[in-house]
């Protein structure tokens, strides 16, 4: 039940009164936050943005007053509900961001909650150092976080866990009192502030001295509950140790001084092959004797998932087996290195290895294993998989024999499984198909948790090794602590939180594992739906929960590469990142706070949406956001008055039909001054927007009157785009594949691919274009004609959205057959592009390439040719009508400015601006004064060079 609103008007005034600037309250950020990567949903009645550690005092205080429960956030990644909470949500990651110092004669790191373990880890490279752990979500997780869940990562076996590597912290208690935590100059754990914590602390621990000594710390990777061991004496009452792993339950850790390590020279990837995922674990014990940095699992559930998402390619040869440990051996002596990994190899009882000394050649196969979480997205049984029983760890010697009972758990209860993790430290991680849409599904998610975490105590386990209980857990830690056990638990938290206002529900006083799942109150989806939503089975309720939030969307892609988010790089608010917009989506179809297509929640999340399609592509869970949007307008508009931009935009290649009669006035009348502002505003578009001249004469009418190579034959799909404003692309393209040897056929009626129509989500118009497209490819289809797109975007429809709108053998036929000039050039026999040596070039890869097509073979064609090429990521910014719609621009060029326009501005006379797509040569001309070419322009070019 949403909170009572004049509840939080109160908190909002008051938090505003004691001087808190960044709150936000609308429904989609509310809704946004609702939930982290974990399957549970719990909407805050507000989300405070802290500026300073003041803002977070302040809420503090006010949270105190009003009984309101706080729950501290970093970027949401955690998978057991952790980050999540019914009253303020205190989100680090948008301003307490910084790394405040490096300091390389102490090898540490201070940083402030927010910061991006890979933001830190830049900062430290300069110096030779970084921070040891390093999860597989270091793109984009905080340190913050790091410490609430006690993160581990990969390297656990060379650099230990978080706790093993933070200095001290600096925290607020509840009632407001900064404590400080560290080390002194003989490494004794030091404290200043929360005296009467403290106090109350080592009275609870001399009367517990027997349990805290004999069950906690029993292995490395016991993570489950508090870690009480760090408050023994012979710890020396290490506080720091304690608040590390306590899933913001005790303090508000605000900022954070880290050791860091120097990374060896030299790194050896060690891939052993074994018949299953059982045997691969009974090697472990023998592995570990080598001294491996890293021990990895992975089997071929995971392997064949990655080949069915993105190609056969998509993963390098593998070792024979079914599983796979990928061993790290490093060092700063390679020959030694390697001696070490050849011993191992010889001991490890594999059946095929593989030993990769390059980085670039080991940096696919650990991709793998990064992506996971997401991949993982997907169950055997082809059902949504979900987090919950997610990073059980068991005593590595006994992991072999774990892995094949937990196996055996899952049959017994219906599940499939793909499990994978850091086997060398007995963790694993996995994602289930709980039928948690289905009637009785939570009470079966409740029967196996019960029965799995009885499984990890048989094997002295812990129910969580590395991602923390949350409330996924914490109602289980009766099956593994004692029951004095827990009532120290419940000692610590009275300490530090009396009232229990510090993220409720978690560790003590748990809520059922069972409560507040997203997946199980999903409504139906009751409307016909326009897309078919093949890798859902057709349904939407699927589709969107496909996001498990492991919010990769919200990851640097000028330190990733890629496309998504460009939007959320943009803002930095939650709700304009891929993961936000999917959350607003399921509450739509879970929830309240957005209760219909209509819902301002739903169009406000999807608004700065570019429909760039990156998500489709780079997000491990195979979101297609671009895709919902344009159902959710397809939805809201459906027999409905549109917006201007609709049908102006919407329709552009007919009235670029309309205009091409008569060019050169539509030209003038665009130009006049007063007519150029109102027709803007007509058409919803931005008045700082120049309007694209119309070509004096389209590629069709030139086309007609020119004769026609002999060679094989190859379909020109002519766009609309590329016929009325840029028909040199499509003739510098005919000279290209005529010295290709082939001949180029265009249709006898204009072709269209609905993009405009789709992108502002006029469905049933786009499967009538699209029906009347396939009717006039379709022969040449039959006749296995290569159809040429030379508009990515529109190649990139042909290619994927056509399959979604259309149901028909004479669509699939068309979409085979459609390629890029490329992709067909790389399959000419005897082929080979005339020389770029010398030529610069300056790539900017259309979105929809990237993600649709791919964009590798334009990189090898150019490569072959001699060019030096600078790849740019991300989107330009324009994306189609985007960028030029009112209320976007800012930030259209705020996702420019990303890495487009630094690198046209850093750019050197002669250098060739490469851009493919309408959009980007637009985006660049109108912010930059820059003029970007297609390939079939710079390869005929050349091919001009080359015959004069």
């Amino acid at each position: 039940m949403a909170p009572v609103p004049h509840v939080r008007d109160d908190l909002v005034a008051r938090l505003s009164r004691a001087g808190v600037s960044d709150v936000l309250t609308d429904a989609a950020h509310r809704a946004a936050y609702g939930s982290d990567a974990s399957l549970y949903r719990v909407v805050p009645r507000a989300v405070v943005r802290p500026r300073s550690e003041d803002d977070v005092a302040a809420t503090l205080e006010v949270c105190r007053t009003l009984g309101v429960p706080i729950t501290a956030r970093g970027a949401g990644t955690s998978v057991a509900g952790n980050a999540i909470g019914p009253g303020v949500l205190l989100d680090f990651s948008r301003h307490l961001d910084k790394v405040l110092d490096v300091d390389p004669a102490s090898r540490t790191a201070r940083v402030q909650a927010g910061t991006v373990h890979a933001t830190l880890q830049a900062a430290a490279r300069p110096h030779g150092l970084r921070f040891g752990p390093d999860p597989s979500t270091h793109t984009r997780c905080t340190i913050g976080g790091m410490i609430g869940n006690n993160s581990c990562g990969s390297r656990t076996l060379g650099y230990g866990r978080t706790s093993d590597n933070v200095v001290g912290v600096d925290a607020l208690t509840i009632d407001g009192e900064r404590l400080s935590t560290g080390r002194d100059e003989r490494d004794r754990p030091t404290l200043e502030g929360a005296k009467d914590v403290a106090d109350a602390l080592q009275g609870l621990v001399r009367a517990n001295l027997a349990v805290a000594r004999t069950e906690f710390a029993t292995f490395p990777r016991q993570v489950s509950g508090y870690a009480v061991e760090h408050l023994l004496p012979e710890r020396g009452f290490d506080l720091t140790g304690l608040l590390v792993g306590s899933e913001g339950t005790l303090a508000v850790v605000t900022e954070a001084t880290v050791r860091l390590v120097v990374d060896p020279a030299h790194r050896l990837l060690v891939v052993l092959g074994y018949p299953d995922f059982g045997t691969a674990g009974d090697a472990v014990p023998t592995i570990l004797t080598f001294d491996p940095t890293a021990c990895e699992g992975i089997d071929s559930r995971i392997v064949d998932i990655v080949r069915s998402r993105r190609g056969p390619d998509s993963v390098p040869p593998l070792p024979g087996g079914r599983s796979w440990l990928f061993v790290e051996i490093a060092g700063d002596d390679l020959g030694a290195a390697r001696e070490r990994a050849e011993r191992l190899v010889a001991a490890a009882g594999a059946i095929d290895s593989l030993i990769v000394e390059d980085p670039v050649q080991a940096a696919p196969l650990w991709r793998i294993r990064e992506d996971g979480a997401g991949l993982a997205g997907r169950a055997p049984s082809g059902l949504p998989a979900h987090a919950g029983w997610e990073d059980a760890a068991v005593p590595p010697a006994r992991i072999g024999d774990y892995l094949r009972d937990f196996d055996a758990l899952c049959a017994q209860h219906g599940l499939s499984n793909m499990p994978y993790g850091h086997l060398g430290d007995g963790c694993v991680h996995v994602r289930l198909d709980f039928p948690l849409d289905k009637p009785g599904g939570p009470g079966k998610f409740r029967a196996f948790l019960e029965d799995a975490a009885d499984l990890v105590v048989r094997y002295g386990g812990s129910l969580s090794g590395e991602h923390g209980d949350g409330r996924a857990r914490s109602e289980l830690l009766a099956r593994m602590y004692s029951p004095e056990a827990l009532e120290l638990f419940r000692g610590i938290k009275h300490a530090f939180d009396p009232a229990n206002l510090l993220n409720p529900g978690v560790l003590v006083d748990p809520d059922p594992v069972d409560a507040s799942i997203r997946v199980a109150a999903a409504r139906p989806v009751k409307a016909k739906l326009a897309l078919a939503y093949h890798p859902d089975h057709g349904d939407f309720n699927q589709a969107v929960h496909r996001c498990t939030g492991v919010g990769k969307c919200r990851a640097d892609t000028t330190v990733l590469g890629g496309v998504m988010c460009p939007s959320f790089l943009a803002t930095r608010a939650e709700k304009d990142s891929t993961r936000g917009r999917a959350r607003v989506l399921q509450e739509m179809l879970d929830g309240d706070l957005a209760p219909d297509w209509r819902a301002p929640a739903v169009h406000d999340a999807l608004d700065l949406c570019l429909s760039c399609k990156g998500c489709a592509s780079d997000c491990p869970t195979g979101i297609d956001m671009a895709a919902y949007k344009a159902e959710v307008l397809h939805q809201s508009y459906r027999r409905r008055l549109r917006p201007r931009s609709h049908y102006s935009l919407g329709w552009l290649p007919r009235w670029s039909r309309l205009a091409s009669r008569l060019p050169r006035l539509a030209n003038r009348l665009t130009a006049a001054p007063g007519l150029r502002r109102v027709a803007l505003w007509f058409a919803g578009v931005d008045a700082r927007r120049a309007i694209p001249e119309f070509a004096p004469q389209t590629f069709r009418r030139w086309f007609r009157g020119t004769a026609k190579a002999p060679g094989k034959p190859v379909m020109l799909f002519v766009d609309s785009f590329t016929d009325h404003f840029a028909p040199d692309i499509a003739k510098a393209a005919v000279e290209v594949l005529a010295a290709a040897g082939y001949a180029v056929e265009v249709t006898n009626e204009p072709v269209c691919c609905g993009l405009t129509w789709i992108s502002t989500g006029q469905l049933d118009a786009a499967k009538r274009i699209l029906g009347t497209t396939v009717d006039r490819l379709r022969d040449a289809a039959a006749r296995g004609v290569p159809i040429v797109g030379l508009e990515p975007s529109c190649t990139g429809v042909l290619r994927s959205d056509l399959l979604e709108l259309l149901d028909s053998d004479d669509a699939r036929a068309v979409s085979r057959a459609t390629v890029t000039v490329a992709e067909l050039l790389a399959r000419t026999p005897d082929w080979s592009p005339p020389s770029l040596a010398g030529v610069k070039v300056i790539a900017q890869p259309h979105c929809h390439h990237h993600a649709v097509m791919g964009w590798e073979p334009d990189a090898k064609l150019l490569k072959a040719a001699g060019a030096t090429v600078q790849r740019l990521g991300g989107c330009c910014g324009l994306a189609g009508n985007f960028g030029v719609e009112r209320g976007h621009y800012e930030v259209s060029v705020q996702v420019a400015e990303q890495q487009l326009l630094p690198a046209l501005r850093d750019a050197q006379a002669g250098d060739v601006f490469l851009a493919d797509g309408f959009s980007c040569r637009t985006q660049a001309a109108d912010l930059a004064q820059v003029d970007g070419r297609h390939l079939v322009q710079v390869l005929a070019e050349a091919l001009r060079a080359e015959r004069s």
